[in-house]
Order: structure tokens, then C-alpha cells, then sequence
């Protein structure tokens, strides 16, 4: 098979979870071929450079086989070579580090894991260093308790 719906493309390389999905991607205009973005019933041929865009990032792909059925994980290497810039990954990661700060408006209370990831990015890191042991004698405590 030389060619192959663009949709089950991207199912049966795992790009995609669902058929489904993949084409509501291409209907909303998240898949481009070579530049131009496709319909659900575009055929892709091996050579060709697909990009995805799931945001924040773009990944490209380049199609090696063009199939229609779905293979095991292992295979997908064989189906496609992934072409996606590093700059892409930075972005992705710089995201996920700082994806807590900018919370949307209305998603409600941050969760446990989000607060403590937020209180340990907005901690001062000379803090850590810092030994606060303040050791009292008695006598200093008795002078700071007596009124003037």
C-alpha cells in the first residue's frame, strides 16, 4: 500500500489515541502536510513530512510507510521518523516547568501536588542554606518577658 488516509495514518502510528480524534485534529486545522493543512481524507505517501500541532508544540513527522492498520509500539519507528526540532522539546519542557504559574481563570483551587510545586517555585533557594536555629538562654527569655 503506497498510500493511506491521512487520519488513519496518525491512528495506526499512535499519534493519535482515536480515529476520531485524528480527524477532529485535521478538521480544526492542527495537521499540515508539507505546509498545507488537510482534510481527514487527505492521502499521505511515503517521503512526505507531516506536522502536528498539539499545543504548545509542533511535532513533525516524516512518513516512511504509509499504512492503515494499527501496529504494536515497537513498529512505529519503522512507520515514521520522528523530525521535530529540539527548540520544540525546550518549549514543551519550559511549559510543563512552568505550567502551574499560569493557571486558566475558573479552573478552580490548585491540587495538593500543584500548590507544593508552587510554593517550592516561588521559595527563595538562599532560603535552604540558611540555618534559623536561634538558641534562647533562660536568662535572655526572663529579660525579654519583664515589662519596663
Amino acid at each position: 500500500m503506497s498510500e493511506a488516509r491521512i487520519d488513519k495514518w496518525l491512528w495506526a502510528t499512535r499519534i493519535f489515541k482515536t480515529r476520531t480524534i485524528a480527524a477532529e485534529a485535521c478538521k480544526k486545522g492542527r495537521i499540515s502536510v508539507n505546509g498545507s493543512q488537510v482534510k481527514p481524507s487527505r492521502m499521505v505517501k511515503p517521503g512526505e513530512v507531516i506536522q502536528v500541532r498539539k499545543p504548545p508544540v509542533t511535532y513533525s513527522f516524516k512518513v516512511l510507510q504509509a499504512i492503515e492498520k494499527r501496529v504494536g509500539a515497537k513498529l512505529v519507528p519503522e512507520i515514521l521518523e520522528n523530525v521535530t526540532t529540539p527548540d520544540q522539546y525546550e518549549l514543551l519542557e519550559m511549559n510543563r516547568i512552568s505550567g502551574f504559574v499560569d493557571r486558566a481563570r475558573g479552573t478552580g483551587r490548585p491540587t495538593k501536588k500543584e500548590r507544593r510545586s508552587l510554593d517550592k517555585f516561588n521559595e527563595p533557594e538562599f532560603l535552604e542554606d540558611l540555618d534559623f536555629d536561634f538558641d534562647f538562654d533562660e536568662e535572655d527569655e526572663e529579660e525579654n518577658n519583664q515589662p519596663e
